[in-house]
């Protein structure tokens, strides 16, 4: 029976028609087929000799299990497990089982798109927009990305947060250190946290996350449980050198748990402190008088930049000056290689991951709460730091933990045990 029907269908609004990826989706699902077979074919063939006590096969094959979706990059993908079947396994006890590599028991989404649900969650994505916004990719009807997804991702980020908490330092040590304490407002919160954060430079020049703490301000009590906690998990041997802002809660605790590493205050905030005290007519004159002193190429010339800056504007503006010339501190990294000074000056390895944090915080209208928070920041430090700068000149880290001494970044003299031997 034919139909003469002449309704013509037309397409939906929403609707995303799109041949090249039906056909790149019914090749990978062929693929994908054809990849299971050979990897069951393969196991079978490694257990050819495996037979029963009248000469049968021990492991045939059982058919397929059920038709299940795979999420992958280009849509949802059908596919069908291949079953095998051990037949002595009731008489030895000891089953022989196959489980594919390609495609675990219960994997339901590809490692890509695991990896990316976090990204976008983190990113400012809110979960319940999952659906729509990878429709245009995974399909409209793509399933594995339900709102419950985040809230697993979040369950297994809390657990990954606990086991780095623990893990062991005593193998482990750092040249400098960066440290800054950043104000988060979450949801629903009637003060704002402080991330206490602390990343460390390996001698091999590797920055990565070393400390990282929650507290309601960034007193010198908070930081002495942060640094108590690092050496109490085995980091024994003190940093060089410890870059950050002018805090004096985190100062005073590095005194007491680690009193031989020397101070660098973080030029940036520095220089912010010191325009804040000065009206705005002025600041980008005196900002450019405060770069002469960051980038000068000895201490001399530093100090020189320095009397001058406190010359022009000491008349007018002397809590400027008074800012400016406190914190000595300011020019410890002239004691340090050269090739390390873009590193040491500043703390903003730090500042640009919780601009990230912040912009998550924006988009979502401040729609965190404080554990929600603490995790987030954790997973985009833990992914920042795959894409941190090594530190240059990484050849000259064994010098300063032999003791060499450097002088305006030029090694000048060794120790004298090194000159002994």
């Amino acid at each position: 029976m034919t139909s003469d029907s002449s309704v013509v269908p037309l397409r939906q609004p929403d609707a995303v028609e799109d041949p090249l990826t039906a056909v790149l989706r019914e090749g990978a699902r062929r693929l994908l087929a054809q990849a299971v077979e050979a990897e069951a074919e393969a196991f079978l063939a490694s257990l050819r000799d495996a037979r029963l006590p009248d000469g049968r096969e021990r492991i045939v094959r059982h058919g397929h299990g059920p038709e299940r979706v795979i999420q992958t990059g280009i849509g949802p993908v059908e596919v069908r497990r291949v079953k095998l079947r051990d037949r002595d396994a009731g008489e030895s006890g000891k089953r022989v089982r196959f489980t594919s590599a390609l495609l675990p028991r219960w994997s339901r989404r590809t490692c890509s798109l695991d990896a990316l649900l976090p990204i976008l969650y983190l990113r400012g994505v809110s979960a319940g927009d999952f659906q729509e916004a990878l429709a245009a990719l995974l399909g409209k009807d793509a399933p594995n990305l339900s709102p419950s997804v985040i809230a697993r991702l979040k369950a297994e980020w809390e657990v990954e947060y606990a086991r780095w908490q623990r893990r062991d330092l005593s193998a482990r040590r750092y040249v400098y250190v960066w440290v800054d304490g950043v104000y988060l407002q979450a949801r629903m919160e009637p003060q704002a946290e402080c991330m206490l954060v602390v990343i460390g430079a390996t001698p091999e020049g590797k920055k990565e996350l070393l400390g990282f703490q929650v507290g309601m301000r960034e007193s010198a009590q908070s930081w002495r449980e942060l640094l108590a906690d690092l050496k109490g998990r085995g980091l024994a041997i003190a940093p060089e050198l410890a870059t950050g802002d002018g805090a004096l809660g985190f100062w005073k605790a590095l005194e007491e748990v680690f009193p031989t590493t020397r101070h660098q205050r973080c030029t940036v905030h520095k220089t912010a402190n010191v325009l804040d005290k000065l009206p705005t007519s002025v600041q980008p004159a005196a900002k450019r008088d405060l770069r002469q002193i960051w980038t000068a190429p000895d201490r001399k010339s530093a100090d020189a930049a320095m009397v001058l800056f406190a010359e022009k504007y000491q008349a007018k503006y002397d809590k400027a000056v008074t800012c400016l010339m406190k914190d000595r501190d300011v020019l410890t990294f002239y004691n340090f290689p050269a090739e390390h000074w873009d590193h040491l000056r500043t703390a903003n390895p730090i500042e640009s991951v919780f601009a990230t944090v912040r912009h998550r915080t924006v988009r979502t209208r401040g729609a965190l709460s404080q554990d929600t928070a603490r995790l987030m920041v954790f997973k985009l430090i833990m992914a920042a730091a795959k894409t941190w700068r090594r530190l240059k000149g990484e050849n000259q880290l064994p010098k300063v933990i032999a003791g060499v001494i450097f002088r305006n970044g030029i090694e000048v003299s060794v120790p004298s045990n090194q000159s002994a031997a």
